[in-house]
């Protein structure tokens, strides 16, 4: 292994860190890539380990590439970066919450990538140095440098470094970035906004709702079109103005029973039309009717002029309100594109000057009439794409949720978003980051990755956590060594777990890619195999993988503990995100293999309620899982210690409980498992995981012959069937006491 950059610790300093009596020792290595971890690699004199003969798991042997798990990348960014939220507003990462929904990306059928609407699954928070890269506009983000951007030319790096495919591509200074560009400040709305909104809001929408009425012309607000949100919004800003109100009355018009009980939402304002179009239209005195309400108070209409009347030089925030309450009456958005419909010329005139003195570029378009009595209309609609959008949603505030937003526009790279400089920002800074459906988001007018967290030391039988994360030990001839192995006579190839220990799949494979040659070497020699895993590099032997499945049987599995981002991260501090497992999953059983989940370790009283264990198994079985096992929190001496600790620190109220659950030592109570067993049970035949599955094959049988069935997900991933005597089938996949030392927490 020939790592650039990388320091060779032989001297008085190699010997503080080197592992004392480590045998096969080659050097100890640091290299700036993996900050804080130091590797020891060694010439490994063997590679199956056998399993000691008191040990209830249902295989002999395990192949350990690794001793130790090191970090994977964390993706993240300062705390105050602008998230576009899906209805065009912005929030602080910081303040973001799962369920909320913002604008990620995603690639349609023809390869095109469009926004979309994406919801938070995740949340969280670390500290690490930081990176200031500056664009172009002058915008400025503050990120990690393992976060990635979209540029032109794919996905980018702020830093150099390595990540799980080996050396990551790094942003450099002229890439473009992708995304909608500088995200504009939010308004708070003015005396002068707020009565620009309420005239363009009455007047458009009246002059939609013309109709005619014994040969009068009659324009009515609100009409029956116009939607809550800008009914709300009026309301909310006619309340402010203190506009002379009465109480709200309910109208009995002509018609059907339903039809006569109409309850108005807000005060009805007429005679706000156009000029030309009745007595009083435009200068806010109401018009008569025949037959109708008097106009003044007494009759329940309340008198607009002081909402309605245009001053005699609107400044910009009045232009601001008119285009908001303009684009709540008659505007619309598709892909992208805003565009405001109007039959009322004066109104085009009107919209067209607050445009033009906004600096919005525009073209006015004429629709013809779809029917004889509807005339045609004019359409203004906003150019300059979604950059433009976002500053007018920005400026002229629209209420209505289905106008504002870009989802179904183009990903481009507008104007601006060249990077001009990428500078550290010279320490630790406390960054946040998210987990959302599409993998993406945009953090400050650019398309940026999502943290899908490392790989770390959770479950693994280490007695302190720390050591395990920055001490790997790497048997750098591990596969050299196991071909030998398996031809040798005497190996009568029996099933092999790799996963159970160590995880084989972790950040420093990326790099060292000892995985490859192991898997052809038991695939050369016939021995079946199995992975367990929670890392998404396997995802980088998937190919490989499924050519060895052809010759042996091949088992898959994924461990999955809990859906709760927020307490995993408390509890594994940077382990892949439930989101990043299962979509490992996916990508397993889409390439034919079987992948069955260990649901490990349940937290009494913290992850075991049959609502987060129904969740969590209807998500693993959408995900398409051939099967499930369900495990208890296990506690080891030394994993105990740190779990305790933990536990203080963050549920102290239930240091007792879990004390008297662990009384007898590192597995919990019996009465425990029998209770999470009957409620597990029900929950996996309900998601279809509850059937048996079968582990390897013994020495000498192949996948075609009885016991390797389709869809058996084998050796270490086929634990369900150690279950105590007299349980019975109905707790088949919770597994009790006699569970595997090997996967404890630590």
């Amino acid at each position: 292994m020939r790592w650039s950059g990388q320091q060779v610790l032989d001297d008085g300093v190699g010997t503080e860190l080197a592992l004392p009596g480590l045998r096969g020792l080659l050097r100890t290595v640091r290299v700036p890539e993996f900050a804080g971890v130091t590797f020891h690699e060694v010439e490994a004199k063997s590679a199956l380990n056998r399993v000691p003969g008191d040990s209830p798991v249902p295989f002999r042997w395990t192949v350990n590439p690794y001793r130790g798990c090191g970090h994977a990348c964390v993706y993240c960014l300062d705390g105050a970066t602008r998230v576009l939220l899906a209805d065009g507003r912005t929030r602080p990462i910081a303040g973001l919450h799962p369920g909320e929904v913002v604008l990620g990306t995603a690639v349609d059928a023809a390869g095109v990538r469009r926004y979309v609407p994406t919801p938070v699954l995740a949340h969280w928070s670390t500290t690490k140095p930081g990176h200031r890269i500056t664009l172009a506009d002058g915008t400025t983000l503050v990120a990690s440098g393992e976060h990635r951007f979209l540029t032109g030319r794919g996905w980018r790096h702020v830093a150099p470094g390595w990540c799980r495919a080996g050396r990551r591509r790094r942003l450099r200074r002229g890439d473009v970035l992708l995304g909608p560009g500088a995200l504009p400040a939010s308004r708070t709305p003015s005396p002068s906004y707020r009565q620009g909104y309420l005239h363009g809001l009455v007047r458009a929408d009246a002059a939609a709702h013309v109709q005619a009425r014994d040969g009068r012309i009659d324009h009515a607000f609100p009409s029956e079109r116009l939607e809550l949100e800008a009914l709300g919004r009026a309301h909310h800003l006619l309340a402010t103005e203190a506009v002379q109100r009465v109480p709200t009355r309910t109208t009995a018009p002509a018609g059907p029973p339903a039809a006569r009980r109409r309850v108005t939402l807000a005060p009805r304002l007429v005679g706000v039309g156009g000029a030309g179009r009745g007595p009083g239209a435009g200068d806010g005195r109401p018009a008569g009717r025949p037959g109708g309400p008097s106009a003044g108070p007494a009759g329940g209409l309340m008198s607009a002029g002081a909402v309605t009347r245009r001053p005699p030089e609107p400044d910009d925030d009045w232009c601001a309100g008119f285009l908001g309450g303009m684009a709540d009456a008659v505007g619309a958005t598709t892909e992208g594109v805003l565009r405001l419909s109007t039959p009322d010329e004066e109104l085009v005139g009107l919209a067209a000057g607050a445009l033009h003195r906004l600096g919005f570029a525009f073209t006015v378009e004429q629709v013809p009439g779809e029917q004889r009595r509807r005339p045609s209309v004019r359409q203004l609609r906003l150019a300059g794409g979604g950059r433009e959008l976002l500053r007018f949603l920005a400026v002229a505030d629209p209420a209505v949720s289905r106008l504002r937003g870009l989802a179904g526009s183009v990903v481009g790279g507008d104007g601006g978003l060249e990077v001009v400089d990428i500078s550290p920002v010279g320490g630790a800074v406390a960054m946040f980051d998210i987990t959302t459906g599409t993998g993406d988001f945009v953090a400050e007018g650019v398309v940026s990755h999502n943290c899908f967290a490392r790989n770390t030391h959770t479950y693994l039988d280490l007695d302190a956590g720390a050591d395990f994360d920055r001490e790997l030990v790497v048997k750098v001839n591990v596969a050299r060594v196991l071909d030998r192995e398996l031809r040798a006579p005497r190996w009568q190839r029996e099933p092999v777990a790799m996963g159970t220990n160590t995880d084989p799949y972790q950040r420093a494979e990326g790099r060292y890619r000892l995985m490859p040659d192991v898997i052809d070497a038991l695939a050369r020699s016939g021995t079946p195999f199995s992975v367990l895993t929670k890392g998404t590099v396997l995802g980088r032997d998937l190919p490989r993988l499924s050519a060895a499945a052809a010759d042996v049987p091949v088992g898959l599995g994924v461990s999955i503990a809990l859906l709760d981002r927020e307490l995993q991260a408390r509890l594994e501090p940077g382990a892949p995100s439930p989101e990043a497992r299962l979509q490992l999953v996916r990508r397993i059983t889409d390439a034919g293999l079987p992948c069955g989940v260990m649901v490990a370790p349940v937290l009494p009283m913290l992850t075991d309620s049959s609502e987060a264990l129904d969740a969590l198994l209807a998500r693993i079985a959408d995900a398409g899982a051939t099967g499930a096992t369900v495990m208890a929190l296990h506690l080891r001496p030394g994993a105990r210690e740190w779990f305790q600790v933990w536990l203080a620190r963050e549920y102290p109220a239930l240091v007792e409980p879990y004390a008297r659950l662990y009384r007898r030592g590192a597995y919990v109570d019996p009465a425990y498992r029998r209770v999470l067993a009957e409620r597990v049970a029900p929950l996996l035949r309900r998601h279809g995981l509850a059937g048996e599955i079968a582990p390897l094959p013994r020495a000498g049988r192949t996948g075609s012959e009885p016991g390797a069935a389709a869809g058996a997900v084998p050796g270490s991933i086929g634990l369900h069937r150690s279950v105590a005597a007299g349980r019975g089938r109905a707790a088949a996949n919770a597994v009790p006491h006699d569970a595997p030392d090997q996967l404890s927490l630590l």
